[in-house]
């Protein structure tokens, strides 16, 4: 079962785990489970997803009840208006914080994208974010005696696929377990000295007016056990 952050009549919103699709894709075929079909037979009755969240990583998932409220909250992503924050772990020592404002083209998949041929100029995409804490480990990973990492709040302005993975290789401080845009050094460091097998980013809170009741709404998640161990082991607090 899913960790429920919120329930009412019109909404329902998970934490939901890294390595976990949202729904069923053609990429992934042999996978069998989905967070819309989970959290549908978990409270019985029909889901909408209103945004998406890659599959390895993990945190606040938001789903309507109806067509209707999905329809009113997919206005308010189009529109900017919900408010996400991301936790995620990167190599290197990342600046104090920062706003990346870098085009990104679209990612398409062409076993699944008939319009992946096709050549669509790069689309705004805005990052702002802040370094929260730093570690240096004596250990040789690339080419110095020492590595270091930083934990850093994300929090993306606009919602382009992957944004936050490619904005922080952008700026040089890829997120660690990132097979796509990440480092494989790094990634293979993270997983023999701290059994890491997981994308090292959750989307921890999320703010936005209710479509219906007009209520602040605030859902928060845990970012896992796993990170949060490495983040114990680093001593950083989260």
């Amino acid at each position: 079962m899913l960790d429920i952050l919120f329930r009412d009549d019109h909404l329902i919103a998970v934490n939901k785990p890294s390595g976990l699709l949202v729904h069923r894709s053609a990429i992934d075929r042999h996978e069998t489970r989905f967070a819309l079909q989970l959290v549908r037979d978990q409270i019985g009755q029909r889901v909408y997803p209103v945004h998406r969240l890659d599959k390895p990583t993990s945190g606040v998932l938001l789903f309507a009840l109806n067509s209707e409220v999905a329809r009113r909250l997919g206005e308010q992503f189009s529109a900017q208006q919900i408010h996400k924050r991301y936790l995620a772990i990167v190599r290197g020592y990342a600046p104090e914080q920062g706003l990346i404002d870098h085009a990104l083209s679209e990612e398409l998949d062409k076993m699944t994208d008939r319009r992946a041929q096709q050549n669509k100029p790069a689309q705004p995409a805005v990052t702002e974010y802040r370094r929260l804490a730093i570690v240096e480990l004596p250990v040789c990973v690339e080419r110095y005696p020492q590595t270091r990492y930083s934990l850093v709040d994300a929090f993306p302005k606009t919602g382009r696929k992957h944004q936050i993975r490619r904005h922080m290789k952008h700026i040089a401080h890829p997120i660690i377990g990132d097979a796509k845009h990440g480092k494989g050094v790094h990634n293979r460091f993270f997983k023999t000295e701290f059994d890491c097998h997981r994308l090292l980013l959750a989307c921890v809170e999320m703010r936005f007016k209710h479509p219906v009741t007009q209520e602040d709404i605030r859902l928060q998640a845990h970012p896992g056990h796993d990170f949060v161990g490495i983040c114990e082991r680093f001593g950083w607090e989260v």
